[in-house]
């Protein structure tokens, strides 16, 4: 199935039925009066969180989507028929935007969590409506009121726990692959992730985390440069980062450094969020590179900076600690804030 994160739909809600004029005729009533019935409302356009999708590509080739309209009125005062719903499902971390792509109108993140978008039209009023007692037969029917329609943008945000962010060629897919079950594209060519893979890291029988990695970040991503930062929404509700460096190149502070600036160019809070700091491939670092790039990094970050290697998976068991504490304490202060 084709990834897609991003999509732009047109959705109108249908029109209320129509109000109608109609007199009670039958025999030997000889005043019957109005009997005309009101419409009946228009159709919502509902928007439905589904646990089980993972991509937007239903929206890539169907956009427009429309509700019926209320059945009218009849004599004998029949309302007309309300019509169904449209519900648009899509998968979970979905965020509704106004055709502004700014204004959000809904973030479905609680399975089966239902919003509805736009309102259809209430049916119009038929002469029975407008009775009184100095117009006893009136003959105003009033139409339906039109439904609610607009543009929208519909943008994925994954809701992972945890998110993988470096340089193309960090190990970040080797990284996800040794601690998940997930199977990501590893090659040893830059932009080999081209969209975000999502794992779960369990690290016993009762304490497991999702942790996203995220396509490789370069120098003026913000910008547009290699992947840009489209994909970088997809951490916006991770609780912490994991920065994976190359240990291997000869300059890991420039690498840290690229990616923090693009990190803080998109914005969003992402450079604000917790931040954990590795330094990648063990392995492939003699012991002298070893102690002369972490003593590097620390100095320029003023933070500690864990060795490890995806590849032998050293290291990658304390750094999973320490992500998953990180983790559980963000759960326990939601979960405070919303009881408050």
């Amino acid at each position: 199935m084709k990834f897609l994160d991003e999509a732009k739909i047109w959705v109108k809600a249908g029109d209320g039925g129509n109000g109608v004029v109609a007199f009670r005729r039958e025999r030997f009533i000889e005043y019957g009066g109005p009997d005309g019935g009101n419409g009946g409302k228009g159709g919502d356009i509902v928007v439905e969180a589904v646990p089980g999708l993972n991509t937007l590509i239903d929206y890539r080739y169907t956009q427009h989507f429309k509700a019926r309209k209320g059945g009218n009125g009849a004599g004998a005062d029949r309302t007309g028929a309300g019509s169904e719903d449209v519900v648009l499902k899509v998968p979970l971390g979905t965020v509704v935007l106004a055709e502004d792509k700014e204004t959000v109108l809904a973030d479905m993140v609680e399975p089966g969590q239902r919003v509805v978008i736009c309102r259809g039209g209430d049916g119009g009023h038929g002469n029975a409506h407008f009775k009184t007692s100095t117009n006893r037969a009136p003959r105003r029917a009033d139409p339906g009121w039109p439904g609610e329609e607009r543009w929208l943008w519909l943008r994925m945000k994954l809701i992972a726990d945890a998110g993988l962010v470096g340089l193309p060629n960090a190990g970040k897919s080797t990284f996800l692959s040794v601690v998940s079950a997930a199977k990501p594209k590893i090659a040893d060519y830059p932009f080999t992730t081209l969209h975000p893979q999502l794992g779960v890291v369990r690290l016993n029988a009762t304490e497991e985390f999702v942790l996203a990695d995220i396509p490789g970040l370069i120098e003026g991503a913000a910008e547009g440069a290699g992947l840009g930062t489209r994909f970088l929404g997809h951490v916006e509700r991770c609780a912490v980062l994991l920065h994976l460096i190359d240990g291997s190149q000869p300059d890991p502070v420039r690498a840290y450094e690229t990616v923090r600036t693009e990190l803080a160019e998109y914005g969003g809070g992402l450079a604000e969020k917790p931040e954990i700091l590795a330094l990648n491939k063990l392995d492939a670092m003699t012991p002298q590179a070893r102690a002369s790039r972490v003593k590097a990094l620390e100095r320029a970050t003023g933070r500690p900076v864990r060795l490890i290697s995806g590849a032998t998976q050293e290291g990658v068991p304390a750094v999973l600690r320490e992500l998953a504490d990180t983790v559980y304490r963000h759960r326990e202060a939601e979960a405070e804030t919303r009881t408050a």
